[in-house]
């Protein structure tokens, strides 16, 4: 779970900074759960220049509530989360210290989508969030304030997540809950329940967050039942060491095929059944083309890429410019796999003449 959080300041001296707006997103990974925004009495003069750039004057919040009047909320919505800003070191040095002037030592676990985006999307102009999101093709609403930024953090963080093919961030949230001791092999049924029930993958961790398995189904959460209902000693072994359960929605079939096997080719899974097949070697009729299909939700389209006869990559694209722009597509491409299998799946799917629309370039 991850707290996705912005803050505006007064401005002024290191650490003597007050709030002036505060937005936290509750994310599952999948969808927001929670969010809690509101203006702050910093009890403070605000900079003219923050007021020029926020437009939050100290008529606006000067009845707004206090910090220690939404420090509970704050709490209660940051439990059990990782704490993400872009460039959190900002956001949580100026949390810790309100809590701190409150005599409560705050702490959460932290990341940090500037360098996130550093290491998953390398060579980009710019890493300020909104040059970063215009590259992108991230809409935003109400620059500089912290709704707008910290629901512009949210599209991108979820663009990482789609990038991170090591599930390195998972793992690290994951890492979070174990640090804690907390029991959960009988819990599985409640993490089953908080699945999708929608086409995707989905991972068996273990305690230190290793996949233990991947799976995929039309069915994300009956695909989960379906393993655990097997009666195998291989089976009973998987359940013993089973910690948490994530899941990745793709929207459609061909995408959740070909993650699939990245998927096992990346993490190796131990409870996985290794299958050799006899592949032909595939070579697609056109050099560039884009499969337009389904999305995770209903104004969403995935895009998988194919330059060269090589499978580039896939995106999820919400609006309908940004998939005119073979620039701004590329800039959002997360790498898949390619090889015998995944160029024989993606042709076989072509052949079925089953993407909703082909865009050559």
């Amino acid at each position: 779970m991850y707290a996705i959080i912005d803050i505006e300041t007064t401005g002024g001296k290191f650490n003597e900074e007050g709030i002036t707006e505060v937005a936290i997103y509750r994310f599952d990974g999948h969808e927001i759960v929670d969010q809690f925004i509101s203006l702050v009495n910093p009890e403070r003069p605000i900079q003219p220049f923050v007021v020029n750039l926020t437009g939050i004057t100290e008529k606006m919040v000067r009845t707004a509530p206090k910090f220690h009047e939404v420090a509970k909320r704050i709490i209660e919505i940051t439990q059990d989360c990782v704490f993400i800003a872009h460039n959190t070191s900002f956001d949580y040095r100026i949390i810790r210290t309100e809590f701190g002037r409150l005599g409560y030592d705050f702490f959460r676990e932290t990341l940090c989508t500037v360098e996130l985006s550093k290491e998953l999307i390398p060579d980009m102009p710019s890493y300020s969030l909104g040059k970063l999101c215009k590259s992108l093709g991230i809409p935003m609403n109400d620059r500089h304030r912290a709704s707008g930024d910290a629901l512009a953090t949210v599209k991108l963080f979820k663009l990482l997540l789609d990038k991170d093919l090591e599930k390195n961030i998972t793992k690290s949230s994951i890492k979070v809950i174990a640090d804690k001791e907390v029991v959960i092999p009988t819990k599985i049924l409640d993490h089953i329940e908080k699945t999708p029930s929608t086409t995707g993958l989905f991972f068996i961790h273990d305690a230190s967050g290793t996949v233990l398995y991947v799976g995929k189904n039309k069915n994300i959460q009956k695909g989960i039942n379906q393993l655990f209902l097997r009666t195998s000693k291989k089976t009973k072994n998987l359940l013993k060491q089973t910690y948490s359960i994530t899941s990745e929605e793709t929207g459609n079939e061909l995408i959740a095929d070909l993650k699939f096997i990245e998927a096992n080719k990346k993490h190796k899974p131990r409870y996985n059944t290794k299958r050799r097949k006899n592949i032909p070697t595939v070579v697609f009729n056109n050099d560039n083309m884009m499969l337009i299909n389904k999305g995770r939700h209903v104004n969403e389209k995935s895009v998988l890429l194919i330059e060269d006869n090589q499978i580039s990559g896939s995106a999820y694209i919400d609006l309908a410019h940004q998939i005119e722009n073979i620039d701004i597509v590329k800039t959002m491409i997360s790498p898949i796999i390619d090889n015998l299998t995944t160029r024989y799946i993606t042709k076989k799917f072509l052949e079925k003449g089953r993407p909703e629309k082909i865009v050559r370039f």
